[in-house]
């Protein structure tokens, strides 16, 4: 979801800063008339970093089991970890939460559920009518929103209309596929993680963000790949030896920042909830 929509920069290990900075518009300088200087404004915009970690636990006959007649279970099984790390950087850009848990992290400060902007989404209402608010809120804070994050709930309300009389899709250029999507020329993404649904202990009530994505400052700070396991306890279930199992693990270090939040983005509620 954050990948699709806001492209990762090259980082470092640890806390950083990056500067954006404004010298304002260029002058228009007559014959012979004398130039001034621009002053240059700067923001900075802070990226911390977050460890996500994914370990999973084999007995040592489902190993021999699977090599002997090629059952392809640890293959599918360890498929799953790369996609949970994935979606790791949407909970925590998005809303601050340990997937794992699904309980807030106190160091996670920058999320984009924390913005002031919020419009409420009513079942009865066209999709347009919260995304126009929520963009007029960003317009009116000096932003540009250029991207959406959505729900599956909305997402379906979006794909499922249709031009009355002909029964065509009013959104053709929309789909839930995360590439090449639009929806009212903002380019859109569809994922679980934008609600949490099942995850977030607290529930979010988030239908969907809209907002600059180019304000969402991310990046993989280191990529530990996957690690096999064969001695000791490395989760707090036991020797791994005494239980006959070896255990396979993968880490990533995200960093990110968000750029000044209320003037960038505004979040879309469930009005009911």
């Amino acid at each position: 979801m954050i990948s699709k929509l806001s492209g990762a920069t090259p980082m470092k290990f640890g806390k950083g800063e990056a500067f954006v900075f404004d010298s304002g518009e260029a002058e228009y300088v007559g014959e012979g008339a004398n130039k001034s200087s621009s002053t240059v404004t700067s923001t900075t915009q802070t990226v911390d970093p977050f460890k996500f970690q994914k370990t999973i636990r084999f007995t040592e006959e489902v190993q021999w089991a699977d090599e002997d007649h090629q059952m392809g279970v640890i293959e599918e099984v360890l498929a799953q970890i790369q996609p949970a790390l994935s979606r790791a950087l949407d909970y925590g850009v998005i809303h601050g939460i340990n997937p794992f848990t699904g309980d807030p992290v106190t160091a996670m400060t920058q999320r984009l559920v924390n913005t002031t902007n919020s419009v409420e989404y009513a079942a009865t209402d066209a999709p347009y009518v919260s995304t126009d608010a929520a963009t007029a809120a960003i317009l009116a804070a000096g932003g540009v929103p250029n991207g959406l994050a959505l729900d599956p709930v909305l997402a379906a309300k979006i794909a499922s209309q249709r031009i009355i009389g002909t029964g065509q899709k009013l959104y053709p250029d929309f789909n839930f596929a995360n590439e090449d999507s639009v929806f009212e020329g903002l380019r859109a993404a569809t994922s679980k993680t934008v609600g949490a649904v099942g995850v977030a202990t607290t529930p979010s009530n988030l239908l969907a963000v809209v907002g600059d994505f180019s304000a969402v400052r991310w990046g993989v700070q280191k990529s530990i790949g996957l690690e096999v396991i064969r001695f000791g306890d490395p989760d707090g279930g036991g020797d791994l030896k005494r239980n006959n199992q070896i255990a396979v693990r993968a880490e990533v270090v995200y960093g990110w920042g968000i750029a000044e939040l209320n003037k960038n983005f505004a979040k879309i509620v469930d009005a009911v909830a």
